[in-house]
């Protein structure tokens, strides 16, 4: 179940990007990139040190409870301090030549912590790839069929059909999602 949603995630990625990146379509080096960052600030709303979880209040009320690694760290924190959190989700489209790559797909996902001593402070990171097979081509009516490592077709609209013409049936569609979440203590806006 969780890998189709990657997929499906994946799948809108290049049907949003892939007009960016056809022009480049023989460069395996182009790409098509999109970066999202947003940056909240709110306060520690609650600490729980038997289970180990902080609650935190963003600045429209909305409450976040976030596992802490190292409870240790909770000694550090008070209720009513600040934090500031930073999520980023990025996107990168290449498309490839015929046989460059293989079909399939690839999850990574990682967190870190601050050091003993350092303010408390961790990130997540999630990351999912899919190569897919271009299947066929429609210049005419402006859509791109790819295949999916299982077999599975998705026919995807392009919005700008410039370069299209350099696509070609047997390219490879790398799509890379990337979304990642950075918490730390702000205690900048709290002095």
């Amino acid at each position: 179940m969780r890998v189709r949603g990657h997929i499906t995630i994946a799948v809108a990625a290049a049907a949003m990007l892939f007009s960016t990146t056809t022009a480049q379509a023989q460069d395996a080096k182009a790409a098509a990139v999109s970066l999202d960052v947003l940056t909240l600030h709110g306060t520690v709303g609650a600490i729980d040190r038997s289970d180990g979880t902080v609650a935190l209040v963003g600045p429209e009320g909305g409450v976040l409870v976030m596992a802490v690694r190292d409870r240790q760290k909770l000694d550090a924190v008070q209720v009513g301090d600040p934090v500031v959190a930073q999520y980023y989700e990025a996107i990168v489209l290449k498309v490839l030549p015929a046989r460059s790559a293989t079909p399939g797909l690839s999850t990574q996902d990682s967190m870190i912590s601050s050091r003993p001593g350092e303010l408390p402070a961790g990130a997540l990171e999630s990351q999912v790839t899919l190569t897919t097979t271009v299947s066929a081509v429609d210049a005419r009516a402006r859509t791109v069929t790819i295949r999916g490592p299982l077999g599975r077709t998705e026919t995807v609209k392009v919005q700008d059909a410039s370069g299209l013409e350099s696509l070609k049936e047997g390219d490879l569609v790398q799509i890379t999602y990337t979304r990642a979440l950075a918490i730390a203590l702000d205690k900048r806006a709290g002095n």
